[in-house]
């Protein structure tokens, strides 16, 4: 019986977006491995809202996801006689790039604990790179695809909450901004609010002339004549109080 391709829980938020994202494959790496598997992960992706394509990158996928890159070596045959080239590389490309994570393929015992002794033996430093055996290579690649996902998940929540951040930030300077002008004898939120749009900041309409304030705002001549004289005259300045 065909094994059945499992899918990882999309939000809905970059479900309807289009894609869950992009994934570019090694072409060096795709071409060292059997066509099943290839196939296996084509139709992974495909399931789970992934875009696959084939380009010539140096580690062996890299995955753009919700906003988030993130770089994967995956060894899927571990050559207990040839590891330095694994630990070569993987010490090159922690270099290049800021999310870079290695799963290796580890099988049989002998395997296992030749990995752990070579990490020692090279020296690698605790995450970083983050290693993550794994049992079989389908195994592997579905880890690959829920730490992407997860990634590009948190990258659009950080995102979600920096937008609420500054919406709020221009919600308070606005409040601010009509306290100050409202205060202005005769001035009410209907002038504030257009004298904001077609002048700009309290400082811009302290230096506007009457002559200035009557060609831009809708405001009448008696409002503009109070307004420049707010800025200017003492008996104006001092004498409005802020709620």
């Amino acid at each position: 019986m065909a094994k059945a391709i499992p899918t990882v829980q999309i939000p809905s938020e970059l479900v309807n977006s289009g894609v869950g994202g992009v994934c570019m494959m090694s072409t060096t790496w795709r071409d060292e491995q059997h066509p099943s598997f290839i196939n296996f992960i084509s139709t992974f992706l495909s399931a789970n809202s992934f875009r696959l394509n084939f380009v010539a990158i140096a580690p062996d996928f890299i995955f753009n996801c919700g906003g988030s890159s993130v770089a994967f070596i995956f060894v899927t045959n571990w050559d207990c006689t040839n590891v330095s080239p694994i630990f070569g590389r993987i010490q090159k490309l922690k270099m290049q790039f800021g999310h870079l994570y290695v799963v290796i393929t580890l099988t049989t015992k002998e395997q296992n604990d030749s990995f752990v002794s070579s990490y020692f033996k090279f020296q690698m430093e605790l995450g970083k790179p983050t290693f993550i055996p794994v049992r079989d290579t389908e195994m592997g690649f579905e880890k690959i695809v829920k730490i992407a996902h997860s990634l590009g998940v948190c990258r659009r929540q950080d995102a979600k909450t920096k937008l609420k951040s500054e919406r709020k930030q221009a919600v308070q300077g606005m409040d601010i901004f009509l306290k100050v002008v409202t205060s202005i004898p005769g001035i009410d939120n209907h002038d504030a609010n257009s004298l904001n749009q077609a002048i700009g900041s309290i400082e811009d309409i302290a230096k506007a002339s009457k002559e200035y304030i009557l060609e831009n705002t809708d405001l009448s001549a008696e409002k503009a004549d109070v307004i420049f004289r707010f800025f200017r005259d003492p008996k104006f300045y001092l004498s409005p109080k802020i709620n």
